[in-house]
């Protein structure tokens, strides 16, 4: 085994972790770690963009966007955590446009800001533009920029390295161990401080607009070390996935006017939220998308429906949504310039993941209690910001403001630790060896392929957009015999480099590990709220259901605690759209 020692170890070289590896880099040693190379991560397919109060094109204030973000997650959301978020939402924009992200601009040479979906002002009163674009290849252009100024600052980059433990006891974290995938062979990587900035995990359904590497690797891991997840029950289904593969038609699409139109021809968000249409929040519209098929309004009867660009005009789609409009012919062969675009609510984005405090620091428990030397950001942590729905664009602010506070609280942590790494624990690497000796000397006769496909299956039919107990106490039982199949895989390929077939392996297994929660919680909490709608429980419950679940992997299956929501300015309210 070879051994690197770095003061901050990153793992995951998206948004969220690339601005981390900036913060601690001109400070202390560091290291990102990353399964597919940097420029690959999936922060680069964010299209629409990366919201800010600004007020360049209208007026605007972080008071609005705050409201917003609270409204939006279903008053689920943590108040001190939103509050930091859309305040320092400027000074990332500013910061990462001194950087060299290059915006759309308005005619006075100012940031240009699009309307987005969830997005007002005036506290949800007035059409707001909100969301700081780069026509909308956004999250290609802040990812590209950030990359090239680790790379301009020294930091370590471990390109096409596959995580496989986590090393923590006694709450504190020593370093993680991965597998390299070009040479093959273990890696353990001790530091002070590590952050995870896995990303999401949507692969664990069939319609996904995430790429292959979002197996919610991350997630697993701190499972299996004996922490929580929280809200994992809320999961977004994006309302425009191109029918059939899913892939991303951003929602720029229709902050810049485009049309949802059913089989009948009509403006269907008429009959849900006639007074945000097309630019209510996600949720609203993917369960509204979701009614019309289930009622046989979808076009020609199938389960999809049409956004429409066309009234645009070729002019203003080649210049904004370029995009939109290569991705619409090469994978669903419609000119959107003349042609609707087939889309369907795709899995999207995770509200859930590892609890955070607001600098980035892992939680263990329903008190708080920080893991030592653990952080986290982006889509795989939950400092709750999103509750039960996040608003378009807040996800690349989250990667970006807390991947930032990440790195700030990292190397403050490090100077106080002083120049001596932490000893390993005895033993630090051994669950990686056993893992990957078990697959490697695997003779099971089950198919990993067969198992993942009845998996990602059963998460669409039964974890969708509308759920109820029997959906999912359907999909526990199929996960529970997935769980017990997978012990009897096996793989062909005994070989060590670029091993694809044994990073499949280890992957399903991550998938099958983090479906449970989501599963278990959902079954939980007997109300609907933001994307986890239940028509068993169609309201909203705040008397017994405002707080935050946690869920913990034991023995004896998935345990469930709660935590109180942190509300600091706007008690809920009746949320209409």
């Amino acid at each position: 085994m070879i051994i690197h020692r770095h003061d901050v170890v990153v793992v995951g070289a998206g948004l969220a972790g690339l601005y981390a590896a900036l913060m601690t880099s001109d400070k202390v040693d560091t290291a990102v770690v990353s399964k597919v190379y940097p420029t690959r991560s999936h922060s680069g397919a964010a299209q629409g963009g990366c919201a800010a109060s600004l007020g360049n094109e209208v007026e605007d204030h972080w008071e609005w966007h705050f409201y917003d973000t609270v409204r939006g997650s279903d008053f689920l959301g943590d108040q001190d955590a939103q509050e930091i978020l859309v305040k320092e939402a400027p000074l990332v924009i500013y910061e990462c446009e001194h950087m060299g992200v290059p915006f759309s601009r308005t005619p006075e040479g100012k940031i240009a800001q699009r309307p987005f979906g969830g997005h007002f002002g005036n506290f949800g009163k007035t059409p707001m533009r909100r969301s700081c674009y780069a026509a909308d290849r956004t999250g290609h252009a802040q990812l590209h920029t950030l990359f090239e100024q680790c790379l301009k600052r020294g930091v370590r980059l471990y390109n096409e390295f596959f995580l496989l433990h986590l090393i923590v006891r006694d709450d504190r974290c020593y370093g993680v161990v991965a597998w390299d995938l070009r040479h093959g062979g273990l890696h353990l990587f001790h530091a002070k401080a590590v952050m995870l900035a896995t990303g999401g995990y949507a692969r664990a359904w069939k319609i996904t607009t995430n790429s292959m590497s979002n197996t919610g690797d991350g997630l697993s891991l701190v499972l299996r070390a004996g922490l929580p997840l929280e809200d994992m029950e809320f999961v977004q289904f994006h309302p425009t996935g191109l029918y059939r593969s899913g892939i991303l038609v951003s929602e720029a699409a229709r902050g810049e006017g485009g049309y949802l139109i059913n089989g009948k021809g009509e403006r269907f968000m008429e009959r849900y939220a006639p007074e945000k249409m097309e630019l209510a929040p996600r949720d609203v519209i993917s369960r509204s998308e979701q009614t019309e098929i289930d009622e046989g309004r979808g076009i020609n009867g199938e389960a999809y429906v049409h956004l429409d660009l066309r009234h645009l005009g070729r002019e203003a789609i080649m210049e904004k949504l370029p995009q939109i409009h290569e991705l619409a012919w090469k994978f669903a062969g419609v000119d959107c310039i003349e042609e609707p675009i087939p889309i369907q609510p795709s899995a999207h984005y995770a509200m859930g993941g590892i609890p955070t405090d607001v600098h980035g620091q892992v939680l263990k428990d329903e008190k708080k209690t920080p893991v030592v030397g653990l952080y986290a950001a982006g889509e795989c942590a939950c400092v709750s910001n999103h509750g039960a729905n996040r608003l378009g664009t807040n996800s690349t602010l989250d990667c970006c403001v807390y991947g930032r506070r990440s790195g700030i609280a990292m190397a403050k942590f490090v100077a106080e630790e002083g120049e001596l790494l932490p000893d390993l624990p005895e033993g630090a690497a051994e669950p990686a060896r056993e893992l990957v000796t078990r697959i490697f000397k695997s003779k099971g006769k089950e198919r990993m392929v067969e198992i993942r496909e009845q998996l990602r299956e059963t998460m669409t039919e039964n974890m969708g957009v509308f759920r109820t107990e029997d959906s999912m106490s359907k999909a526990l039982r199929v996960v529970k015999e997935l769980q017990e199949r997978y012990k009897e895989i096996s793989i062909q390929d005994k070989s060590q480099q670029f091993n694809t077939e044994f990073m499949e392996a280890v992957e399903l297994g991550y998938l099958l590990d983090f479906v449970e929660p989501i599963i278990v919680g959902g079954l939980a909490r007997k109300e609907s709220r933001g994307a986890h709608f239940r028509k068993d429980f169609p309201q909203r419950d705040d008397k017994n259901w405002l707080k935050h679940t946690l869920a913990w992997k034991t023995e004896e299956g998935i345990r469930l605690g709660y935590k109180p929501v942190v509300i600091t300015r706007f008690p809920p309210e009746e949320r209409k759209y």
